[in-house]
């Protein structure tokens, strides 16, 4: 149909006109009855609501920018487009039915794959757009040869992509990616040893022999990781002193404060068994990580978000005002400072983000969990702080909070942002072409606690500022027993009224500049000759330290 009315007045009758016929196609095609998923610009396809209410919000707030494929509201990619593909495709898991299971959905959210195959599309029907299977590449439009051949890497990544939905047997309408996901549900949920897996898949084989069940558990869990939803476990010192990482990953006791690596062993008796396998042997704290190239990797193979991850750069209106971050003064004197890197607006961005939960919803227990996410800033606004966009990169176990040895559970994810800050080959699917990723962190989002663990400067004391550092302006009250922050006026206007009223502030008159900011070099000159230690097992308490 004609949407040319998307780009009137919402005060218009044409507008108001398209908004209704719009309502009638997505109810029409809506998996629940009375609702849909509402395409205005705060909802953004994410919250469901009744037809009144969408119909409010689409006059109100009007529709997202450059929503002009309804892909939540049953639209789908032309049947020519379709045709093409299947009649070429090579895998006979892509029938043209809609499985009853989710699998598409769950790696759409995984990838963030929003147009390789999986949309959601009424009856009867599966689209795809491009994959890469054998050296051959599937494109919505047709073609059919790229002008460049994906790296190993991607190859590998579109092959499984295919080979996920191959039939579990022929005319089952599951796959088996679908069969190895629901098994490991219930695997979990009964808390199933791995070689009662095993066992139970070789009887299935036995009982089944036409069906592709996987040979064993380590096939399965195989499978899933190759697919890039895995995470490394890492071990770590229980009083958080280092981790079993890198040259010192064999090491069977902690070299700070002489902690055995397992539970329930002493020091002493760790040479004992050095020898014994490690699997039958439980580890005092494990990291979770997340690789973080993989998942960036990931963004540039989808043809979808490959364009998100550009489309602020292209399309950008440069008008002074703040829209995304892109538009601040630290996005454009980072640029100026490293041109080489932002030449490349496939360059990404990120944000650090960490803070503790309680994991069992008691805030009675002292427990704390620590997540530690990443947030792709090179995503447009609408998308770059959704919770599909955000990157988890770790996962601190507790019981109690890492405090200052964060800067230990964050070795790995330094040592990639290393890799990435070199450049690091990756196919990019729109251009179709292999380049050099490299990324950067530029912000930390947390609150003042943990930007006291995540800086180094202590947020307490005298000098808590970490901006103004030691011109940090404080007081101490001595019936409160604490210390106040005063010196605000500093940043007013050399002749504004308030820097000359004694009487509303602290009796004084206020003649002094703002402080200046310190920069890099100063900073890391204050720190050369610091001693950093880590451990928790001789810190002193709060009341002791009281005393």
């Amino acid at each position: 149909m004609d949407r040319t009315w998307m780009n009137l007045s919402r005060g218009s009758n044409e507008y108001r006109n398209g908004v209704q016929t719009f309502l009638d196609i997505a109810f029409h095609n809506s998996s629940q009855e009375n609702m849909i998923l509402c395409p205005c610009k705060k909802c953004g396809n994410i919250y469901w609501h009744y037809r009144e209410v969408v119909y409010e919000h689409l006059i109100v707030d009007g529709f997202i920018r450059g929503y002009k494929k309804w892909i939540f509201h049953g639209e789908c990619t032309p049947s020519g487009a379709s045709s093409t593909i299947h009649s070429g495709y090579p895998y006979s898991g892509y029938r043209q039915y809609v499985r009853e299971d989710d699998m598409e959905g769950m790696l759409r959210d995984a990838f963030n794959m929003r147009s390789e195959g999986f949309q959601s599309c009424p009856p009867n029907y599966v689209a795809s757009d491009d994959y890469n299977i054998g050296g051959n590449t599937f494109m919505e439009t047709g073609r059919s040869v790229p002008d460049e051949q994906p790296n190993e890497e991607a190859a590998k990544f579109y092959k499984l992509l295919g080979e996920m939905n191959e039939e579990l047997y022929e005319g089952s309408k599951f796959s088996t990616m679908s069969f190895c996901v629901h098994l490991f549900h219930i695997k979990c949920l009964g808390g199933w040893s791995g070689n009662s897996l095993t066992m139970l898949l070789e009887l299935l084989r036995e009982m089944f022999p036409f069906a592709k069940i996987p040979q064993s558990c380590k096939d399965m869990k195989k499978v899933i990781k190759d697919l890039g939803l895995g995470y490394n476990k890492i071990h770590s010192c229980p009083n958080d002193c280092m981790l079993y990482w890198g040259d010192r990953r064999n090491q069977q006791s902690c070299h700070v404060c002489g902690k055995s690596r397992w539970m329930n062993a002493d020091a002493e008796d760790v040479n004992e068994d050095e020898y014994e396998p490690q699997s039958r042997r439980k580890p005092s704290k494990i990291l979770r990580y997340f690789p973080l190239i993989q998942r960036l990797q990931r963004l540039f193979m989808s043809s979808k978000t490959a364009e998100f991850m550009t489309l602020d750069h292209d399309q950008r209106t440069d008008d002074g005002l703040l829209r995304h971050p892109a538009d601040s003064l630290a996005w454009k004197s980072f640029n100026n400072k490293f041109p080489s890197f932002a030449s490349d607006p496939r360059s990404v961005r990120l944000g650090l983000a960490s803070d503790e939960f309680n994991p069992f919803k008691i805030m009675s227990t002292s427990y704390s969990t620590w997540p530690v996410v990443l947030v792709p800033y090179n995503l447009p606004p609408w998308l770059c702080m959704k919770q599909s966009s955000l990157i988890l990169s770790m996962i601190i176990p507790g019981e109690k909070g890492p405090g200052n040895d964060i800067d230990i559970y964050l070795q790995p994810l330094i040592d990639e942002l290393k890799q990435l800050w070199a450049g690091v080959e990756t196919y990019d699917v729109v251009r179709k072409e292999n380049f050099y990723l490299r990324a950067a962190l530029m912000w930390t989002i947390n609150d003042f606690p943990t930007y006291a663990n995540l800086s180094g400067w202590s947020t307490r004391g005298r000098y808590a500022c970490p901006c103004c550092a030691a011109q940090t302006c404080s007081q101490w009250l001595y019936n409160g027993k604490k210390f106040c922050y005063m010196g605000h006026r500093r940043w007013l206007d050399a002749d504004h009224r308030f820097r000359f009223q004694r009487a509303l502030f602290d009796g004084t008159e206020e003649f002094r500049k703002a402080p200046e900011q310190t920069v890099g070099s100063e900073i890391l000159f204050m720190l050369k000759d610091i001693d950093f230690s880590y451990e928790k097992l001789n810190q002193p308490s709060n009341r002791q330290t009281n005393r």
